[in-house]
């Protein structure tokens, strides 16, 4: 029970960011396809050359909220929203079910050591192997995802549901292309669980008191 509710308490907030925020994550995959294109909207090209489509962020909404409504600006939500609950899930609760459950088992960051650098390092290495499993399962979705919010502004759209682009990615590349970039982005892991680690010392260093009386 107490498992099921880390699980459910770090995909609840991840989902929630993610309602909020989508749109803006919407415009910096548009922009970020769109930036090795040549020369500015609506100006001559070099030869082979090809003009971007957006201007900006704000030009990127208006054009797809013009073309296809807000929900062009939501396309992919559905994956997108059920991969950050996978990963969010994972990176929050296994992390905090870890700290609780494994680490007193191994015997490891008790008491006075709670805070040695035997005890940052084993969480900072439980928070990496953490990041990277929870990263992997969430991937195919993520996959998903951009290829969905590709198609907004689109008038000839190879798929319009999520089921449509992953059946059109396995008739493509099969598993290999759902996990096309893993591992770049698994490198970000880093940064993700040293972010985890860092709160933690952060919150025991800024906060004693609330620590004294859980015991960390």
């Amino acid at each position: 029970a107490w498992f099921a509710g880390y699980l459910a308490a770090g995909g609840a907030a991840g989902a929630t960011a993610l309602t909020v925020s989508y749109p803006l994550e919407f415009t910096y995959t548009r922009l970020a396809a769109d930036a090795g294109t040549h020369g500015a909207p609506g100006q001559p090209t070099p030869a082979g050359g090809k003009p971007r489509m957006y201007k900006g962020i704000v030009d990127c909404l208006v054009q797809t909220v013009k073309a296809d409504g807000i929900a062009g600006v939501y396309r992919g939500y559905g994956p997108s929203v059920a991969g950050i609950i996978v990963y969010r899930a994972g990176y929050f609760g296994l992390y905090d079910f870890s700290k609780v459950y494994v680490m007193p088992i191994l015997g490891i960051g008790q008491g006075d050591k709670a805070h040695g650098a035997v005890a940052i390092a084993t969480r900072f290495g439980l928070a990496l192997t953490i990041d990277i499993f929870s990263a992997l399962c969430a991937y195919p979705l993520d996959t998903i995802r951009r290829n969905m919010m590709m198609m907004s502004g689109r008038k000839e759209k190879l798929y319009t549901t999520s089921y449509g682009c992953l059946k059109h990615i396995m008739q493509e590349g099969g598993v290999g292309l759902l996990y096309k970039g893993a591992f770049a982005n698994s490198v970000r892991a880093i940064g993700s669980a040293l972010v985890l680690v860092i709160y933690d010392e952060l919150r025991h260093v800024l906060y004693p008191s609330d620590n004294a009386k859980k015991g960390h």
